[in-house]
């Protein structure tokens, strides 16, 4: 990352890979920091020297770095001033004024699970979940059941860890977990009208990595019952194919709106036995409605949507899931 101090109050013309730290705090900054949201760590001092008030910090990210960053500046009085995820591609200058001044805390912008992915973790598991509020990401709990560590890789590829504890449903099989850094904007659930037989659905998510590249995988199909397995009233069945690794992905409407979580498919091996009959693509999710209400006991409020209207086509529904639909990584 490079950077220039100017002098004055006057801010230069941003370039499109630059953007610029403000100090307005009333008072001079005698470190600076700047680092990729999610981040454990502060890293190290980018100011050349003390940062006056009323003076611009340049900086030029590399491209990897991505869009969100955490700033912080230490103040001569002990304090700092500290913005978090902030969009610089959106906006390319960070100001920090009085209001964002607080008494010094912690060392780092987040509290997130501390280290990296091990790539020499005992066993690893994968599966998929979907941003539905701010720094929170659904998935099922047979997903992230037993993990020592979780990690998630978001639409922009980074990976950001999750930390415990997760809030769970085992009798539905969801996971909520907490995923500092912003994995991607939440994605709303339907409302009304209530879901029909014969209606097309989209599931989205990582299946079989591994095997398949890593980017991931749309499929479409229907719901064929309103009850899952055994009768199951929480599970819709459907005919969207779905492999190893897409439990925990949302399940979309032809609007774009969450109808479901992808949960699992029918032991194609264990019906053949039992009945003598090879049973065909046979799928379940957990129904949007008790989802939602899973996510209300949790404390949280999850944006919903009304679908009606023109349906959108299964590329432009993909489009809407990708932005919020992520990797998840167990490590045991």
């Amino acid at each position: 990352m490079t950077l220039a101090l100017q002098a004055g109050g006057a801010l230069a013309q941003q370039a499109q890979n630059r953007f610029q730290i403000v100090n307005r705090t009333g008072q001079d900054a005698s470190a600076v920091y700047a680092v990729r949201s999610g981040r454990p760590d502060w890293g190290n001092n980018l100011a050349p020297g003390p940062m006056p008030t009323e003076k611009a910090l340049t900086l030029r990210p590399d491209a990897e770095a991505g869009c969100r960053f955490d700033i912080r500046l230490v103040l001569a009085d002990g304090r700092e001033a500290v913005l978090r995820n902030q969009d610089i591609c959106a906006t390319p200058r960070a100001v920090l004024e009085p209001g964002a001044v607080r008494a010094a805390t912690a060392t780092a912008p987040t509290q997130p699970a501390p280290g990296a992915p091990n790539p020499r973790a005992r066993a690893v598991s994968s599966g998929s979940g979907f941003v539905v509020a701010t720094d929170r990401v659904l998935t099922n709990q047979h997903v992230v059941n037993g993990c020592d560590k979780i990690f998630v890789r978001t639409a922009d590829g980074r990976m950001l860890p999750a930390v415990p504890p997760a809030r769970v449903d085992a009798n539905l099989d969801l996971s909520l977990l907490v995923v500092p850094g912003n994995p991607g904007p939440a994605l709303p659930f339907r409302a009304q009208p209530e879901v029909r037989r014969g209606e097309g659905v989209i599931a989205y998510g990582f299946p079989l990595p591994g095997l398949l590249s890593s980017d991931p995988k749309l499929t479409r199909g229907e719901v064929n019952g309103l009850n899952g397995l055994g009768n199951n009233p929480g599970q819709y069945q459907i005919s969207a194919p779905v492999q190893p690794g897409n439990s925990g992905g949302p399940l979309l409407d032809l609007h774009g709106n969450i109808v479901g979580v992808v949960v699992s498919k029918l032991n194609a091996s264990a019906v053949s036995q039992r009945t003598g009959d090879i049973a065909q693509n046979i799928n379940f999710a957990v129904k949007g409605t008790a989802a939602v209400e899973f996510l209300r006991r949790a404390g949280l409020t999850p944006a919903t949507a009304d679908s009606g209207g023109t349906e959108r086509s299964a590329a432009d529904v993909g489009e809407i899931a990708n932005r919020s639909t992520v990797f998840i990584r167990c490590e045991r």
